[in-house]
């Protein structure tokens, strides 16, 4: 996925809110931007941290820049959650996720469950239906293991269970884990931050769900996956 107009560089000021984040632009500027990830971003909200933004022309935005990358160990890591769907697409069509590039039909955002969406639904005449759940990944403590979640993610837990429940209605279920940083090796769940994360994982993988995380190769013209990684415990 190359980005469609060069990004802004900048320096983290403070991220608060949760979606909002002070920034120092390279021209001096200070302005605030949106910041679209609902994890703690632990390890990339030093003071100081460079960064890379990209700027809507949407009038009705309230904020027009957003928070696309932070460097952090030397590289750079990608922080918007709004872009491992698309780059989940995009590995599935080369072929990076299993067997998924053989069904006929993709489509993004499906209604499901109870009140959830799936993130991608495979759909093909002699195959029948896959589910694929995308999830961000940017955590880092040890180098080359990623990990996820970065926080208690009550909602990602709910996710993996309804996952398993259409692998019992006789679909196929897959987990991707998108890793927005080039620097990981192997990827493993932080259960110690979440337990309850960890105990709906091996549910769902009891019932049948498979797993598997793809890392991505970042850079400030594009992020692309790159290729899967292994899942260690």
């Amino acid at each position: 996925m190359k980005f469609p107009a060069p990004l802004i560089p900048g320096r983290l000021v403070r991220r608060y809110k949760r979606f909002l984040a002070d920034i120092t632009l390279d021209n001096g500027a200070e302005i605030t931007c949106a910041v679209p990830n609902t994890g703690s971003m632990m390890g990339l909200t030093d003071p100081g941290s460079r960064v890379f933004l990209s700027r809507s022309d949407n009038p009705k935005r309230k904020y027009a820049h957003t928070l696309e990358m932070v460097e952090a160990d030397g590289i750079w890591v990608g922080v918007n959650t709004g872009l491992p769907n698309r780059l989940a697409e995009e590995a599935i069509r080369a072929g990076m996720i299993f067997d998924l590039a053989d069904y006929a039909v993709l489509r993004r955002e499906q209604k499901y469950g109870q009140k959830s969406r799936i993130d991608i639904l495979l759909d093909d005449p002699a195959r029948g239906k896959a589910y694929v759940e995308v999830k961000n990944v940017h955590f880092m403590r040890q180098p080359g293991l990623a990990e996820f979640p970065d926080t208690v993610t009550a909602r990602g837990a709910r996710h993996l269970d309804e996952m398993a429940d259409m692998v019992r209605e006789g679909h196929r279920a897959v987990m991707v884990y998108l890793v927005q940083r080039g620097d990981c090796e192997s990827m493993r769940l932080c259960r110690e931050l979440d337990p309850a994360y960890g105990a709906a994982f091996d549910r769902a993988a009891a019932c049948g769900v498979e797993a598997i995380a793809i890392r991505c190769q970042i850079s400030p013209e594009e992020i692309a996956p790159a290729k899967p990684i292994p899942l260690v415990d």
